[in-house]
């Protein structure tokens, strides 16, 4: 397995809509999840999705224990998240600053849903059903937004909240992307 290359916000495939998994519990998925593991970790991410390693697959991979670019996150499970349906439970939505390995040394607010009813597979095609909300709420929504094509810079609404991490958190310990 290997640590891949991220792509970067302007290539093509990060706006496209990912294709579904149709098969589990392969040799090639099981690749993919552990090259994404791999990639994650080496660049300390809360999650990961295919298409930033240049993949078109609709799978998403996420967990946040101890991590230097969120060090003030509740911590998420591990999850290998594939073929994902999302649906906001309630209308509430809370503002919170985000970053994304294809959009390195950049954050901004990004409003989403805080409680989330999302479903889905993991790699052995079990069904994977949860009620989230707070951190797990948002790293779901990022992670499975790149499945469609869409990264957090697009659902910025006020792009004053938008800059560089150095620029915006000066004197903080928050790592750059």
């Amino acid at each position: 397995m290997a640590i891949k290359t991220v792509l970067r916000m302007g290539e093509p495939l990060l706006f496209a809509k990912a294709e579904a998994v149709e098969q589990f519990d392969t040799p090639e998925l099981h690749e993919l999840i552990k090259d994404m593991q791999d990639t994650m970790a080496d660049m300390n991410g809360a999650g990961i999705a295919a298409p930033q390693i240049g993949v078109s697959l609709r799978v998403v991979i996420f967990g946040v224990g101890s991590n230097p670019r969120y060090p003030d996150a509740e911590q998420v499970p591990f999850t290998v998240l594939i073929n994902p349906v999302l649906n906001p439970v309630g209308e509430e939505m809370d503002d919170g600053w985000e970053g994304c390995l294809s959009v390195p040394g950049m954050r901004g607010i990004v409003p989403r849903y805080t409680r989330l009813h999302y479903t889905g597979f993991d790699q052995y095609g079990q069904p994977i059903d949860r009620l989230v909300s707070g951190f797990h709420a948002r790293v779901v929504q990022h992670e499975c937004d790149h499945l469609d094509g869409i990264l957090y810079p697009m659902r910025i609404q006020d792009l004053t909240n938008f800059g560089y991490t150095d620029v915006l958190f000066p004197d903080s310990d928050i790592a750059d992307d």
